[in-house]
């Protein structure tokens, strides 16, 4: 078990780095651009303009990924958790076969992470105003 624990560490690890990695380089991104584009080069410049208009671009579309990923995650995480839910999912997906069988699984934790998102918000929130209104 000491050599499985070392070598799920060392994983977890290196991803954690590799993915803080690439955030701090989509970050400067436009660092980047803005320094290619002040270069004396035209080619450079030229690059550093198109990285420069492409970036909102990218942020913007990156943000709905983003999203959409923490609810299939959060969704995953949740019937994961709960297995007459996932057999329930599994088994349905099981009897529709070929692509049906793979992706009713990631849809299904995706509504369900957004079912449990909703009703977050819709228990949080008024406590939020509960909470506003008696320190006011």
């Amino acid at each position: 078990i000491g050599m499985q624990f070392l070598v799920l560490a060392v994983v977890a690890i290196m991803i954690t780095v590799v993915v803080y990695g690439l955030v701090a380089g989509i970050v400067k991104l436009d660092d980047g651009g803005l320094y290619l584009s002040q270069q004396d080069n035209e080619a450079v410049q030229k690059v550093g303009r198109g990285i420069l208009w492409l970036a909102p671009y990218m942020m913007k579309t990156l943000s709905i990924v983003g999203t959409i990923a923490m609810f299939l995650v959060g969704g995953g995480i949740l019937t994961h958790g709960l297995p007459p839910v996932y057999d329930a999912i599994h088994h349905v997906a099981q009897g529709l076969g070929g692509v049906p069988e793979v992706i009713l699984p990631t849809l299904a934790d995706g509504v369900f992470g957004v079912i449990a998102g909703a009703l977050l918000v819709a228990v949080i929130t008024p406590l939020q105003k509960l909470w506003a209104a008696r320190s006011a």
